[in-house]
């Protein structure tokens, strides 16, 4: 059996064993489907119709249901899934840390680092999925069109340090990654400049988001 998408209303969100958990009411029936959280700030008001993309997963006790906001998204998922020791926890902890251009381009630039910034994915899991899926995700992001645009935030050398300074003061990886990319667009700073500008003005830009 195969359910490829879900047309029904926004039933509501709750959370089941460190899980976000979206039910969809579809003539009645009311589906429970896995979602990544940085979905849910996004999702239709409650009673409202919605679309999602979805990928059964069967395992011998129970089977379950992931649930995407795109095609694309649910692709990737599957992708990461085929990858030996990746299991479909894992690459929703991967999918929902990173926006999937970004997750795109970090496994077809080779980037371990970023990716085992992820809670569980160490640095041999990391490089065995960029071994296993860099070329794919090369084809895949070409032939689809995915738009995964340079970083606005510094260079490598630069980024590196000032990510760690970031997390360290206690903001999440997603956090770091929205300040970088918001002060590269919107500050005159050099992506080789003085890391000590980029946190001052990545710390700026949180404290007003917050």
């Amino acid at each position: 059996m195969t359910i490829g998408y879900l047309k029904g209303e926004n039933a509501g969100v709750h959370g089941l064993s460190n899980r976000t958990i979206l039910l969809v009411d579809v003539g009645g029936v009311g589906y429970e489907v896995q979602v990544l959280p940085r979905w849910v700030p996004h999702l239709p008001d409650l009673g409202d119709r919605l679309t999602v993309h979805t990928h059964l997963q069967i395992r011998d006790d129970r089977q379950v249901l992931y649930g995407f906001s795109s095609q694309a998204e649910r692709e990737l998922f599957r992708q990461l899934i085929a990858v030996s020791g990746i299991g479909p926890q894992m690459a929703v902890s991967l999918m929902d840390g990173l926006a999937m251009s970004e997750l795109v381009q970090a496994i077809v630039s080779g980037n371990v680092k970023l990716l085992s910034r992820t809670p569980g994915v160490g640095k041999k899991t990391a490089e065995r999925i960029t071994l296993e899926l860099r070329t794919k995700l090369a084809q895949w992001r070409d032939d689809t069109g995915l738009s995964t645009a340079p970083a606005a935030g510094p260079v490598n050398t630069v980024r590196e340090d000032v990510e760690m300074t970031l997390l360290a003061l206690g903001y999440s990886q997603r956090e770091v990654l929205q300040a970088l990319e918001a002060v590269g667009r919107q500050k005159p700073l050099s992506k080789t400049g003085d890391g000590e500008d980029w946190i001052r003005e990545a710390i700026a830009w949180l404290s007003v988001k917050q």
